[in-house]
């Protein structure tokens, strides 16, 4: 069985494209072309499922056609409209440093220096210049700069990330729970 702390998100499957079955497919992450994956994976009643990949052909920077096996009429890929897509972190991995997006960290505990433990990273949020670290911090969301820079450990084994913030960060966020 897959767990959720074995795979990240890299996009959604939109609606059918066709009549034979084709995927259109919103990524955020093209690892699925980059380390010529065999399937992708996609939640189902409660459960991860892999879909082995038949073809897929690009529309876009960020858009795929894809044709999952088994997937061979347009109602039977409705099934799969605005399903999450999700992609093996241990494929991912063998792609090197270089090659991972920052959607890879969801999931990752987030350290700091100096403050310990803060929470974990639930989300990435990307719609601005600066990508930020959404971090669940005893319920609170708080932003972190995703930033190479202020990354000082990266721990993939136990999926922690090590950050040192700039002074006065954390201390925005201190004051106002005062």
């Amino acid at each position: 069985m897959i767990r959720r702390e074995e795979v990240y998100k890299i996009g959604i499957f939109n609606k059918p494209h066709g009549i034979h079955g084709e995927l259109s497919f919103t990524f955020t992450d093209d690892i699925f072309d980059r380390v010529e994956a065999e399937y992708l994976i996609c939640p189902m009643d409660g459960i991860l499922v892999p879909f082995f990949l038949e073809e897929y052909r690009f529309r876009s920077d960020n858009t795929a056609l894809v044709k999952l096996e088994g997937v061979d009429t347009a109602e039977r890929a409705r099934m799969f409209t605005n399903v999450e897509v999700y992609f093996p972190i241990r494929h991912a991995e063998e792609a090197g440093t270089d090659e991972l997006t920052w959607d890879y960290f969801v999931g990752f505990r987030v350290e700091e220096v100096h403050h310990g433990h803060l929470g974990e990273v639930t989300e990435v949020d990307n719609s601005t210049i600066n990508t930020l670290f959404v971090v669940d911090r005893q319920g609170e969301e708080l932003l972190i700069p995703a930033q190479e820079e202020l990354i000082v450990d990266l721990d993939r084994k136990h999926r922690v990330i090590t950050v040192d913030l700039p002074e006065g960060m954390l201390a925005l966020d201190e004051a106002e729970e005062v």
